[in-house]
Order: structure tokens, then C-alpha cells, then sequence
């Protein structure tokens, strides 16, 4: 058994979160000349471009949203969401609820709405405020654009789609994936019936489609047939995501009232961990080839925050619902090399990217990829369990 303070762990997530991030995003991010957030911010905080991203903007909504539902109602994060969700909700779509990828700092578009992840996170943004607010014109927004998700499943990228059709059709991990999560995000907003067989097509193709037991690890991209594709693609790993899928999986088995499903999720993110673990420098891949080869990706060997965060909350997850030892032996792990390296000393937030040796790569703190959301979303998780193991073990 571990010796680990698992009472002090809760406080030191709890406290990172609301005394050092939240605020960070709070005072930093927020464009209150023109509506919406800044996410490109230096190592201190300053804004580095004005660009602002669909997916970020929808994230910094439902993290504020989600703090005032789950923490504490503060006024002053229930306004941040709002202007945020206002902002969007007047410049981030086409009129008919097609979520663009980028605009200006003013709201003009900058890219054409062919990323199906600007729809997820606009859903999961205005469900959770519409939860905190009662508005049911965010619930509506939430609904319909769940709607056109799933229009979407079977050509996320619709006309924008540039691959040639009929060659080589491949399906993506990605959507089945944060299905899983947007499911559960939006259950106030659907019928039931529904629900649950979403939950359960979602559940379907992560644990039988994109694991593939024959490997005894997730793979990015399928044959549309369900077979291995013996291409760049195909061969993709992607040990974050997987193990990022596994905790919303966990969450799954736990509404359905399914251990055996978390027990399924938690054996893969041991698997995945183990798998993707850089034995030389510590710390977990950003992408892998499934059979060893080169990767195209050239950033593959980077270290990621959202990776080593999606970690913290897949293994405590795990050691909480299963009691694995080794899910919790790997928190420990991933736990401090997390915060020996990704964390700023000097300034609040955490850095995103390192190299392999664990060096900051770039010291912004928020950029076109990295906002308000894995580093905030995963010490909330992180507290909210450690603080369930104590009270199991008391």
C-alpha cells in the first residue's frame, strides 16, 4: 500500500486550481472590449496574438460554467462564462449553427467551419452554462448543435474534406471518443432513451472498434470495415488520447452502474501508459507508431501537458473505482514528473510543451491548441478523487 497523504494531494490540486490557474485565466484571458477570451498568453500572461479559436473559446465557457456548477457560485466566474458563451453565440457560427475555426479578435471568421471539435465544444460550453444559468437558449444551441454532430459522425469534415473519396476511407478515433464525454456533458438536454443508446454506440466503438486486442492498445485511425490500415495513419498511436477516452469510459461504466467496463477502461490505461512511456527521459510519448516505424508527426516525441494530465486523471480514476495498485504506483509516477516539470515556478499556469529531455520547449502558457481546459479541468478531477480515496479510507 501506498504512503501517499492523499488528504494533502486534494489540497495541493485544490489549491493550484482555484489560487494559481483559475485566477490566472480569470485576470489574463478575458477580452472585455470586444466579448470572447485571449489565449495566446506568454509565459506571464501578456497577449502574444489576438486570434481567437473556436474549440478555446467553447472550452473557457464550460470551465467557467463547470466551476460555478461543481465549486462555488462566484459571480464573477459565472459572468466570464456568459460573456464568453455571448461572444460566440453571436460571431462563432454561420447563422445556422456551423462552428467556424477561427476568427479575429473581433469576431470576423477566419476559417471555415470544417473541424467537427468546434461543434463539440460549443455543445459542451453552452450545456454546462444552460445548467448554470437556466437560459433555454443555450440549452437550445447545446441540443441542436449535438444534433449536427451527429449528422456529422459518418464525414466529420463534410466539403472541407480533403481527402479523395473512395481510396482509402479511414475512420478517426477522436469523435467516437469525446462522445463519450459530450454524452454525460449534455445529459439534462436529452431524452433518455436516446441517451443510452448513444452511450452505448459510443462505448461500442471505443472498446471494440479502436482497441484492438490483437495489439492490446488503441489505434487513431480504422478501415471504415473496423480492419488495421497498414498506412502512416493507420499504424497512429496517440497514448494520450487513448488514455484521456479511458476515464470518460470509467465515468460511463459508473452512471451505467458497469464495473466491469471501468475495470475494462482502467486495464487499457495501463497498457497505454506502459506502452507510451519513454523509459531513457521519463515521461509519455506524444505520438507512436503501433509497429515501431518513423512517425510522420515530428513532434512526436514531445511531452504535452494535456497528455501527463489526462494521466493523472485516468490512474486515479482507476485506483478509486478498481483499487489497482499499479494504477496508483503510475499516478505517483506521471504525478511527479508533472509537476517537477510542467509547472511554472515563477508564474502562474503550467508550461504545454517540452522536448523529450523535459525542457520547456515554448513558455507560453495558452496558445492555438493550449486554453483554459486540461490544466484546470484535471486538477479539478484530481482533487474532487483524492479527496473520495481519503474519505474510502477513513
Amino acid at each position: 500500500m501506498s504512503n501517499l497523504n492523499f488528504k494533502a494531494l486534494a489540497e495541493q490540486y485544490k489549491k493550484e486550481l482555484l489560487d494559481n490557474v483559475v485566477p490566472f485565466w480569470l485576470n489574463k484571458s478575458q477580452d472585455h472590449d470586444f466579448g470572447g477570451y485571449f489565449t495566446c498568453l506568454d509565459q506571464a500572461g501578456n497577449v502574444f496574438d489576438t486570434d481567437k479559436f473556436i474549440w478555446l473559446q467553447g472550452r473557457e465557457v464550460w470551465l467557467f460554467s463547470m466551476l460555478y456548477n461543481q465549486v462555488e457560485q462566484k459571480q464573477e466566474w459565472l459572468d466570464a462564462a456568459i460573456q464568453g458563451a455571448e461572444f460566440l453565440k453571436k460571431y462563432g457560427h454561420d447563422g445556422q449553427l456551423n462552428w467556424y475555426f477561427s476568427l479575429t479578435r473581433e469576431g470576423q471568421p477566419l476559417i471555415e467551419p470544417y473541424n467537427i471539435f468546434s461543434y463539440t465544444f460549443a455543445c459542451m460550453a453552452f450545456g454546462q452554462l444552460s445548467k448554470a444559468t437556466g437560459n433555454q437558449e443555450y440549452a437550445e444551441i447545446a441540443r441542436k448543435t449535438f444534433d449536427i454532430i451527429l449528422s456529422k459522425t459518418s464525414n466529420p469534415k463534410g466539403q472541407w474534406n480533403k481527402a479523395y473519396p473512395g481510396t482509402r476511407n479511414l475512420k478517426n478515433f477522436a469523435l467516437p471518443m469525446i462522445l463519450c464525454n459530450l454524452a454525460l456533458e449534455i445529459e439534462h438536454l436529452l431524452d433518455g432513451d436516446f441517451l443510452k443508446a448513444t452511450m452505448e454506440t459510443c462505448i461500442h466503438e471505443v472498446m471494440d472498434i479502436f482497441y484492438r486486442p490483437e495489439l492490446g492498445l488503441v489505434v487513431e485511425n480504422l478501415n471504415v470495415d473496423g480492419s488495421l490500415s497498414d498506412t502512416f495513419d493507420g499504424r497512429l498511436l496517440n497514448p494520450g488520447h487513448a488514455i484521456e477516452a479511458m476515464w470518460f469510459i470509467m465515468d460511463l461504466g459508473v452512471r451505467l452502474e458497469r464495473p466491469e467496463l471501468v475495470k475494462n477502461a482502467n486495464d487499457i490505461t495501463l497498457k497505454m501508459i506502459k506502452h507510451g512511456w519513454d523509459e531513457k527521459h521519463q515521461g509519455i510519448f506524444y505520438f507512436m507508431d503501433h509497429l515501431g516505424h518513423p512517425t510522420q508527426q515530428l513532434e512526436w516525441d514531445q511531452k504535452l501537458w494535456w497528455v501527463h494530465i489526462e494521466t493523472l486523471i485516468s490512474t486515479l480514476k482507476g485506483y478509486h473505482l478498481t483499487g489497482s495498485e499499479e494504477s496508483l504506483a503510475w499516478f505517483e509516477k506521471v504525478h511527479e514528473y508533472s509537476w517537477t516539470h510542467f509547472k511554472d515556478e515563477e508564474h502562474p499556469e503550467w508550461f504545454g510543451y517540452l522536448n523529450r529531455q523535459g525542457e520547456v520547449l515554448l513558455p507560453l502558457k495558452g496558445g492555438k491548441w493550449k486554453g483554459c481546459f486540461h490544466v484546470p479541468r484535471g486538477l479539478y478531477h484530481c482533487w474532487q478523487t483524492l479527496e473520495k480515496i481519503d474519505q474510502k479510507l477513513k
